[in-house]
């Protein structure tokens, strides 16, 4: 597969918008957004939260990512020195090979604006299909959990980006 170029732009009302209309089948339907339109675009447009549309060469939004506390699921051990990064796939581009290569370009993104020293993500267990995009750009499992309403989920980490070679991201 060749790869594809994309940019992160910070994330704006519209993006937001275009979002929150995503609707997935099931069993991704788990990942549709639910709750109040503007309470869901307001905290995409917290700077807190550091939400980031991203867009393909043609300037189409085909996904979003999350850096920082917003991306964590309640439950998890998040004391690991770690950057948490999460985020979202247009749902008619999911299941084509592109998972891998828009978080080498989030990983790529954060490496210069937050200079972290490792990236951490969390998948719920069942979601077989990210967990292995996200082993194919170097993530390993470090821990599970249970959150609040039951769901089991994975943290994984990936070492250092100082610690690897370009080719690697």
């Amino acid at each position: 597969m060749s790869t594809i170029e994309f940019s992160l732009v910070p994330m704006t009302k519209e993006y937001a918008q275009e979002i929150f209309a995503w609707r997935y089948d099931a069993p991704y339907d788990f990942y549709n957004p639910s709750g109040r339109e503007a309470d869901f675009v307001a905290a995409f447009l917290n700077p807190e939260y550091r939400y980031y549309a991203v867009l393909n060469a043609d300037g189409s939004l085909i996904a979003y990512r999350c850096f920082g506390e917003d991306a964590r699921v309640p439950g998890g051990d998040y004391t690991a020195d770690a950057l948490d990064m999460g985020g979202g796939l247009r749902p008619d581009l999911t299941g084509r090979g592109l998972g891998p290569q828009v978080m080498r370009a989030a990983m790529e993104f954060a490496r210069g604006a937050f200079a972290p020293r490792a990236f951490r993500t969390t998948v719920a267990a069942w979601n077989a299909r990210a967990l292995r995009a996200c082993m194919k750009v170097g993530y390993q499992p470090t821990a599970a959990f249970k959150n609040p309403a039951g769901i089991r989920f994975v943290v994984l980490m990936r070492a250092s980006p100082d610690s690897l070679d370009g080719a690697s991201l």
